[in-house]
């Protein structure tokens, strides 16, 4: 059994950043990685990337085959590109294979060829991600029309009338382009309110938007079945009246989450402890209960996100070769981005999530419209919403559904770390015509905030 410095199972974003890291310390690493399709991890090959491109390839009138194509080509090249980033380098070896525990810190490697390698680690970080998760309907798992998210995004062909189960903010994404590529989409949930974290006023316009568009929403429903007919798959649902309804479709994309990937890593024969829903618990280090055993990025459980995968390494980087300041737990100020049409995205407190709270606040709301370079950009459907603590003018939340908001949330988040008042925002000098102008007019004068 060889003994190695470093091992790292997964090649996600923490794990290859912080294998980049040590390496260039001078410290032997392993990296373990399953799959010669995902080199660079889940976000440049089955998610962030890919999903987005085909996105914005489909608002610009893209062919869907075309689009996948582009895809293709774009993510072969990120993958071969981080691939060579850790095999170029002397001190880091990359071995395609299935890793397995048979002890605390010893595992063993079952390689394509049909071998086991046999390892220890004085040092082992997890960071195998998370697969995505088939609800138990009856017909589902075996249907032939069946996909996830990854599978979506590799079709063929376009579908001609898409089931989406899940309205969610990955299944929304999904409804968006789909549709934009010219798929009549219905969407599923047996929640009876899409996007409950939201406001109410953001929410409502959020899924209008998505009716305009063409876009079929049936909540509250029970899936009852999956079956097939005249080459299409049938979906028999009911609603809260238990009336039910079969509808047809070419495919069904099951948007329903991800759960941490860690059932064949037989962690039974370790005792890392793994919470109930698969995730391996954590402390603020990231330390798995077994001394010098970390789990990094979706397999830990919490926001599913890959720059918290990246701020990750950053907390293990700081423990191995800092000042050990770095927690989990000072993530406070964390936003987050749903790639629909327009943008949402989101930091810090909605209005609801004050209210319940009890905060005082102000609220600073303006409609998207208002803004002129939506009106170059030819959408002006949208609306920013900003809560401000009214005692120190310090930005508290803030909601922005707008073109480019996924951009301009970072300024939010950068004001708010940096405890910067409200009014740096409404008083800066903004290159024109920018969506970040908005700033200099959403914050002049706060509203009502029981409107």
């Amino acid at each position: 059994m060889e003994t190695v410095k470093n091992i790292i199972i997964g090649f996600g974003k923490g794990g290859k950043t912080l294998a980049k890291f040590l390496a260039q310390h001078g410290e032997q690493v392993l990296v373990i990685e399953k799959s010669k399709q995902m080199y660079g991890g889940t976000c440049i090959n089955i998610a962030c990337l890919p999903s987005k491109r085909l996105i914005i390839e489909a608002a610009h009138g893209t062919s869907f085959e075309d689009a996948v194509d582009g895809k293709n080509v774009m993510t072969s090249q990120l993958r071969q590109k981080n691939y060579q980033m850790l095999a170029s380098e002397d001190n880091i070896t990359v071995l395609d294979g299935t890793a397995h525990f048979t002890g605390n810190h010893t595992i063993d490697v079952q390689t394509p060829d049909g071998h086991t390698l046999s390892y220890k680690g004085e040092r082992i970080f997890i960071n195998t991600g998370a697969t995505s998760t088939i609800p138990d309907i009856p017909g589902l798992k075996d249907s032939r029309f069946l996909m996830n998210s990854t599978q979506a995004m590799d079709q063929p062909k376009l579908p001609r009338e898409l089931v989406i189960i899940g309205g969610g903010y990955i299944g929304l994404e999904f409804a968006n382009m789909f549709t934009s590529f010219g798929s009549h989409v219905t969407v599923l949930d047996h929640h009876q309110t899409l996007l409950p974290r939201e406001d109410d006023d953001v929410a409502e316009m959020v899924i209008q938007n998505f009716k305009d568009n063409g876009v079929r929403f049936e909540v509250g429903v029970d899936i009852k079945a999956i079956g097939e007919q005249d080459n299409q798959a049938a979906i028999t649902f009911a609603r809260t009246d238990n009336r039910e309804t079969t509808i047809f479709a070419d495919k069904i994309l099951v948007a329903t989450g991800r759960k941490p990937a860690t059932a064949a890593l037989d962690l039974q024969n370790t005792d890392i402890k793994v919470a109930k829903n698969g995730a391996i618990v954590v402390d603020d280090l990231l330390h798995t209960s077994v001394p010098n055993v970390w789990a990094i990025g979706d397999v830990k459980g919490g926001p599913q996100f890959t720059y918290i995968s990246l701020d990750d390494f950053r907390i293990i980087k700081d423990e191995l070769f800092g000042n050990k300041e770095r927690r989990i737990s000072d993530r406070l100020i964390v936003p987050t981005n749903v790639f629909i049409e327009p943008s949402l995205a989101q930091v810090g407190l909605t209005e609801r999530e004050a209210q319940k709270q009890e905060k005082d606040y102000l609220l600073f709301k303006m409609p998207a419209a208002a803004i002129p370079k939506a009106k170059v950009l030819k959408d002006t459907r949208g609306l920013l919403k900003v809560l401000v603590d009214p005692q120190t003018n310090l930005i508290i939340g803030a909601t922005l559904y707008v073109q480019e908001a996924q951009e301009i949330i970072n300024m939010i988040v950068l004001a708010m770390r940096a405890k910067l008042p409200y009014q740096m925002l409404r008083d800066q000098i903004y290159t024109h015509p920018t969506i970040s102008e908005a700033f200099n007019d959403l914050f002049k004068q706060s509203v009502d905030k029981k409107e």
